[in-house]
This record gives structure tokens, sequence and C-alpha cells, in this order.
């Protein structure tokens, strides 16, 4: 199961053509400027770290799927380890998330990952 499905849930038959790409044009008026992206990304090997490191140091915020490795797997403790210095360096936060510990959330400075379910389940 990729990430977004981990997401948004997966339904059988339920293709790209199912979703709508909404403009924020469309919504009324202009959209502001965001003070923060928040960016999904696929972790395939240690270049991808790099793009994630640019966004938290940008002040960005970064899901990321490292479903290819094997949260005992000595590259997945590497970049685990590496985007963990990184987050605190700028003051941010880290949480590896995921029935298998297959997600990472790293925050940009002052944004914190509550380790609680609002649902409280």
């Amino acid at each position: 199961m990729g990430l977004m499905s981990k997401i948004i849930g997966s339904h059988p038959g339920a293709g790209a053509e199912d979703y709508v790409e909404l403009d924020a044009q469309d919504l009324g008026g202009a959209a502001p400027a965001a003070r923060m992206n928040v960016y999904v990304a696929e972790i395939d090997g240690q270049q991808d770290v790099i793009a994630i490191k640019d966004a938290i140091y940008d002040g960005d915020l970064v899901v990321a799927d490292i479903t290819r490795h094997s949260t005992s797997d000595r590259t997945a403790e590497h970049i685990i380890d590496e985007l963990r210095q990184v987050a605190h360096e700028v003051g941010g936060d880290i949480i590896v998330k995921g029935e298998e510990g297959d997600q990472l959330i790293v925050t940009p400075a002052g944004v914190k990952v509550s380790r609680e379910k609002l649902n409280g389940r």
C-alpha cells in the first residue's frame, strides 16, 4: 500500500480520474502566499534526502515514505538519523509513523508533531 492510499484510503476501481484537481483561483479570490509548504516524498536512496533537507531548512514540512527500506535496514537507519539531526538543528520535529514504521514526518522550526491521536484511539 502506497503512501497516498494510506493517507486518503484506497477504493477498488478508484483512479486518478475519480479525483478533481482544485485550483485556488476556483475557490474565490487570490490565494494568500503560504508561509509553509507541505511536501510528500518517497525515499528510494540517500540522494532523495538532499531535497528533503533543503525543504526543512526552507521552513517546509515533509511527509516521506520509506517503504522501499526496512526500518531495520542500515540505509533507513542512516536516513532517519540524518533527518533527525536536521530537525534538531532547525528546532523542528521528526516522527516515524505507519504500521511498519514506513512513514516519516519531518517539521521545520516551531512545528511539533503530537504523539497523541485526536480521537484518543
